[in-house]
């Protein structure tokens, strides 16, 4: 059952309903009370405002839960479900031929974030797109949430599927981590990998990281927007029904509707265990010849366009060598920056994804001239 918008909002709405019922006690039982006129009517005002808040927000996170579990219930995603480590996990694929092409998400996504490129990718070969335990429909998995784990299920999850390779290995952010452990755990499965602005081991420990000012501990951010979503609060504003721009019909619904099931747990367990992952990623690598490509977000649209802090400069710079290193995982691995793209390219530039990704498989294939430019880094 969905802890966070099945058994939550179900425990609001009791405490809800009990409050509202203490409450309106109390108003009536003021009449017959000796205090004060004063005190009577500061009581009341207090009370009442506690009534209407209760009832906003029992009201507002039943109506959430009920429209939330109907729409998930009457709008299943493409693809289909497997059993893996007695777990449900979901996968999409379209396309036919060889090698496929397996989409990793970024830490926060689904396998919907890839919705809008998958389709035009599908005409060239075959393209599987997955959700991790604890996101979109997959089933959570216990702790640890770590790369070692995550490929492990990737793997299991694929044997299942039949896709026993060759594979492409494609993904976005965290997954960089994720897939550069699946290819040293399974190398004779890996026809190529390529990174959308991709993370890399132990990151964090590199000096401009830390120096990024802090706010407040992780777990209150998560808390309160936990809180927020689980009150409902981004339906009543409108942001479940969004148009999103970049996919198909079904898809943009889907993915609109998905910004109000947000899997904060799944994303806690994955951040808790990002450290564990770079240590047991850190030593992957280099990949022989397997050929490699890079994309990489514009650092002039993350950077504001007048005297941007120093921290956010060198953070930018970090992350760019970082990218750059990339390089070294192969002898045929080359870099692509994304000219007007943030992090999330494959939305900002799906063009550009949508060009250079089939030639890289016809490379692959050898059935399309190979790159004269290995070791490159251009921006297009």
């Amino acid at each position: 059952m969905d802890l966070d918008y099945v058994v939550l909002p179900a425990i609001i709405l009791v405490v809800g309903v009990l409050v509202i019922w203490l409450s309106v006690r109390r108003i009536l039982s003021l009449s017959t009370r000796s205090f004060r006129t004063g005190r009577k009517v500061v009581e009341r005002i207090v009370l009442s405002a506690v009534v209407l808040l209760a009832a906003f927000v029992a009201g507002s996170s039943a109506y959430n839960a009920v429209v939330l579990y109907h729409f998930r219930a009457t709008n299943p995603p493409p693809g289909a479900f497997y059993s893996v480590n007695g777990h449900r996990m979901h996968i999409n694929c379209t396309g036919a031929g060889s090698p496929t092409i397996v989409l990793e998400s970024g830490l926060g996504n689904d396998a919907l974030i890839w919705g809008g490129v998958q389709p035009v990718l599908s005409k060239t070969t075959r393209v599987c797109s997955y959700d991790r335990a604890g996101f979109g429909w997959s089933e959570a998995l216990p702790a640890p949430r770590d790369a070692d784990h995550i490929a492990g299920e990737l793997h299991e999850l694929l044997l299942q599927v039949k896709v026993t390779g060759p594979i492409v290995l494609m993904g976005h952010s965290i997954a960089g981590i994720y897939m550069r452990d699946y290819a040293s755990r399974y190398p004779t499965d890996i026809a190529g990998i390529v990174f959308v602005d991709g993370s890399t081991p132990l990151q964090d420990e590199n000096p401009a990281m830390k120096a990024v000012p802090k706010g407040p501990p992780q777990w209150v951010g998560m808390l309160l927007y936990k809180s927020v979503l689980t009150a409902g609060i981004p339906r009543l504003m409108g942001q479940c029904s969004r148009p999103v721009p970049g996919f198909d019909a079904r898809t943009a619904k889907l993915l609109s509707e998905d910004l109000c099931h947000a899997q904060i747990s799944a994303v806690v367990a994955e951040m808790d265990s990002f450290n564990r992952s770079g240590q047991e990623t850190i030593h992957t690598g280099p990949y022989g010849a397997i050929p490699i490509l890079i994309f990489s977000h514009d650092p002039t649209k993350s950077l504001p366009k007048q005297n941007p802090p120093k921290w956010m400069t060198d953070m930018e710079s970090a992350w760019g060598q970082m990218q750059e290193n990339l390089k070294n995982l192969s002898t045929r691995s080359r870099r692509i920056i994304a000219k007007d793209s943030s992090h999330y390219i494959q939305i900002d530039r799906a063009d550009l994804i949508e060009k250079e990704v089939p030639l890289f498989i016809e490379q692959i294939r050898g059935t399309a001239p190979q790159p004269a430019n290995y070791g490159s880094t251009i921006t297009k």
